[in-house]
């Protein structure tokens, strides 16, 4: 449930704290506190931003599926995506450098909380045969990076406009130090991790 106050500096409207913002102020920032024994509460790591990247081999070939990856990305992330353009040419996959190969999007504040809480609590509960998530795919620096096989595990996207299944890459930056302090302050805002 989601808590209505006013933002500073604004009209008297109330304005809606998303709800994993607001567990992670009332009930994880504590959680860290105890478990790491921080010397100060600036010091819990955060969730900085949320990078959604879609690959979209066909775009070199039909400029349309391009276009129909990133009208289904706006709907599942609330954000136009940017395109992501070839860097150098690959002979053997027909791409030449400047070509149209993806999309991504960078979530951050508000959008970031509320992405993250459909995925957790509503897509990823969805995915055939689930048994979690691994927790090999932290970098060392913090960061955690995982892989959807089919974007059609999001209710937001209706069956019958998709022409094609495609997958994405989520990435989670987060400014914890050690991977353990990442995994932990992901674990306690929902993500299913396995065992």
């Amino acid at each position: 449930m989601a808590a209505a106050v006013t933002k500073s500096g604004s009209s008297p409207e109330a304005y809606t704290i998303p709800r994993l913002l607001h567990r992670y102020r009332t009930e994880v920032v504590d959680a860290m506190m105890k478990k790491f024994e921080y010397g100060n509460v600036m010091q819990v790591p955060r969730l900085k931003k949320i990078t959604v990247n879609m690959g979209v081999g066909e775009a070199s070939r039909d400029i349309k599926e391009l276009d129909a990856a990133e009208k289904e990305m706006s709907v599942i992330t609330g954000q136009k995506p940017r395109t992501t353009r070839a860097k150098v040419s690959v002979s053997t996959f027909k791409i030449r450098q400047g070509m149209p190969i993806g999309c991504f999007v960078t979530l951050r504040n508000d959008r970031m909380w509320e992405f993250m809480d459909r995925l957790t609590n509503i897509a990823l509960p969805r995915v055939r045969d689930f048994r979690g998530l691994p927790s090999r795919s932290f970098d060392g620096r913090g960061n955690y990076s995982m892989g959807v096989k089919e974007h059609l595990i999001f209710v937001e996207l209706e069956y019958n406009m998709i022409q094609k299944n495609r997958g994405m890459n989520i990435t989670f930056v987060t400014d914890a130090k050690t991977d353990a302090e990442a995994k932990e302050l992901l674990r306690l805002l929902g993500m299913p991790f396995r065992n």
